[in-house]
């Protein structure tokens, strides 16, 4: 099992890519960087290519609507090359309150448009003379569609360090998780809980795997946890306090009633009325009474928190449930702590 951690910004950019080695010698395989509406993820992976050797490196996640898809091809093969070959291009539809509130457009048909995308990096990084005639995309553009006529179908120039960059698809929904499992190589699922992960998951999961190709490989299943390994309890509880209140942000407050895909998950882990309550409380401005509300068995169960047997019982549970790759959020009050529980999950994933 591989083990990730996403960037923490904590301390700062700087800071923490300072210590980027220290990780990467603990055992690290691989880190992601975020973006959301911080700053650009690209320009920090460029420069964690630099402070690095063997660490994979992965966008996680990039939205499919704010560059175009032959600038999110470039984008990945430029990367790729000057990591010589470490990067993973992770892809996500986000959402209305990002796509339209921050970079001013349409959030429409994210399922089509992603599968779009695909085809044309895809494309770009085999060098093919790019033409892609969809409903969302279309290249070159054509006079029907506002073009000059002008456009001609042309290709990368630089020749990728390879062909087949690695797509990885941050997807909840049913649909998007069948389209993770037949066109992408890695699939990120947030908050994986690995008891109810067959009941939320299994089905879509089964519909894409049947339409994948077998060059693809083995789905990778990047599971979203958070890991503090400590024998002190008021440690450990403290911990906990923060996985309860980022649980809550998004399950309670990212995204209107009806429109949350955070809360639409927690239902279908069985916590129906939780989730209800926790939106509701959320979005009443309560946001502390928010994250009590959550049900303890969610809140332990996303999580690698605790001592070293317990969190050994939790890696054996995700492996169980089918995931390959822990994106493992580190809780420990300090660098040191951090570094520590990194280095004993690295020796119970061996």
């Amino acid at each position: 099992m591989r083990i990730g951690m996403p960037l923490s910004y904590s301390g700062g950019f700087r800071e923490a890519a300072a210590v980027i080695g220290e990780y990467e010698a603990a055992g690290l395989d691989i880190v992601f960087v975020p973006e959301a509406w911080s700053f650009d993820a690209v320009s920090q992976l460029g420069y964690l290519a630099a402070r690095t050797t063997t660490l994979q490196l992965a966008a996680g996640i990039l939205n499919v609507y704010s560059r175009t898809p032959a600038l999110l091809a470039m984008t990945a093969a430029g990367l790729d090359s000057v990591s010589e070959g470490r990067f993973t291009l992770g892809l996500g539809a986000s959402g209305p309150q990002v796509v339209e509130g921050f970079h001013g457009v349409p959030y429409t048909a994210p399922l089509a448009r992603t599968r779009e995308v695909v085809d044309v990096c895809r494309q770009v990084w085999r060098r093919e003379l790019l033409e892609h005639d969809g409903p969302h995309v279309q290249v070159p553009l054509t006079p029907e569609r506002g073009g000059s006529g002008l456009g001609k179908p042309l290709k990368l120039v630089n020749h990728p360090v390879r062909d087949r960059i690695p797509l990885m698809l941050a997807a909840l929904g049913p649909k998007n998780v069948a389209l993770a499992a037949e066109l992408f190589e890695a699939w990120e699922p947030v908050f994986y809980l690995p008891e109810r992960a067959a009941d939320a998951f299994g089905g879509p999961l089964a519909e894409g795997t049947a339409r994948r190709d077998p060059a693809l490989g083995p789905l990778d299943v990047v599971a979203d946890t958070s890991l503090l390994v400590t024998e002190d309890a008021d440690e450990a509880e403290r911990a906990l306090r923060r996985v309860r209140q980022h649980l809550a942000l998004y399950i309670g407050g990212m995204g209107a009633r009806g429109r949350n895909f955070y809360n639409d998950l927690a239902v279908r882990y069985g916590f129906p009325d939780a989730a209800g309550e926790v939106q509701e409380l959320y979005l009443g401005g309560r946001q502390q009474q928010a994250a009590a509300a959550l049900p303890d068995e969610l809140v332990r169960g996303v999580s690698l928190v605790g001592p070293r047997g317990f969190v050994a019982e939790r890696v054996a549970a995700f492996a169980e449930a089918g995931a390959t790759t822990l994106n493992a959020t580190a809780l420990g009050e300090d660098h040191p702590t951090r570094l520590a529980s990194l280095a004993v999950l690295r020796d119970l994933t061996a």
